[in-house]
């Protein structure tokens, strides 16, 4: 098992010669309801989601040939076409009317398929990021607007730390974080496939309300919070992947205020009281991972 815990870096983008660098931060969800199917094969969803201090990096620089180039430290991920990023930096160019290249450097740290909205965050990196390269001078609400042709998390980044989700995730309303919160993720060596967890829903036919949620979280009131956190799509993760249920009945064991699959899985995690919580359930984590069970632990903090 690894444990690393993590500190602040700034999201927004920053220039160092002739580079800008961009930090890009993971999301959980505190609340997530389906609400039903859309006729263009999306589901309607209602979510609370906060970026957290788990980032990958993400850095731009003027390539010379006019071509888009991406290299990433992660030997498994494609750098190609079919990369968001790749396609973030398409879209920008298309927009534009730039006929420049970029070469793009990602140092990838989130996980891939884990919940945590890694691909769309860089996304939404790659848009901010060749704004400011290109001194486009979009504004914020125009970048997500943008991001929403790429995908349903990517607008939320333009809306961070705390926003309330709706439509297919791409409908974002900020929400006020009453006070920073603590976490714990730990992420399974597996990942999910968004699809085959949806195909495995059964809308409700009474949503769960996510008023409570978003009270809790307002006022900053950790201990209600972590009574209402709320997954539909945990139910059936735990079916596809039995070892995002054994995490989830660990976290429980050890006293948080409360546990929770974060998006489609397999990232679980648990929400702290206070920072020092959140350093003893780590360590208590890094002591059974010692044991045989498989994950990375992350001891993170909302963003700011």
């Amino acid at each position: 098992m690894l444990i690393r815990r993590l500190g602040e870096m700034s999201p927004e983008p920053s220039r160092t010669g002739t580079a800008v660098r961009v930090w890009a931060p993971a999301k959980v969800n505190l609340y997530l309801e389906v609400l039903g199917r859309r006729t263009d094969g999306y589901h309607e969803l209602a979510t609370l989601m906060v970026a957290v201090s788990l980032y990958d990096t993400l850095e731009f620089r003027e390539e010379p040939t006019g071509a888009v180039r991406l290299r990433c430290d992660h030997p498994s991920l494609s750098t190609g076409p079919d990369n968001l990023i790749y396609r973030a930096a398409e879209l920008v160019r298309r927009r534009a009317g730039h006929s420049g290249g970029v070469d793009i450097r990602l140092w990838k740290r989130i996980p891939l398929a884990a919940g945590l909205a890694g691909g769309s965050t860089d996304a939404a990196a790659t848009l901010a990021g060749l704004n400011r390269l290109w001194r486009l001078g979009w504004t914020r609400a125009e970048l997500a607007q943008l991001g929403a042709e790429l995908g349903s998390d990517v607008p939320f980044f333009f809306a961070t730390p705390a926003a309330w989700c709706t439509g297919r995730g791409e409908c974002v309303a900020p929400c006020p974080l009453g006070r920073p919160l603590d976490l714990v993720l730990v992420c399974p060596p597996v990942g999910l496939s968004t699809a085959a967890v949806f195909r495995g829903l059964t809308v409700p036919l009474v949503p769960q309300s996510g008023a409570a949620v978003r009270r809790a979280v307002e006022v900053g009131n950790v201990e209600e919070l972590g009574r209402h956190l709320h997954n539909r799509l945990q139910p059936v993760a735990e079916r596809l992947c039995p070892v995002v249920a054994s995490w989830h009945a660990r976290l429980a064991g050890l006293g948080p205020a409360g546990q929770l699959m974060s998006g489609s899985g397999t990232t679980v995690f648990a929400l702290c009281r206070h920072p020092g919580e959140a350093l003893r359930l780590g360590r208590a984590l890094h002591s059974v991972g010692e044991e045989g069970v498989e994950g990375r632990v992350y001891i993170v903090r909302s963003c700011d």
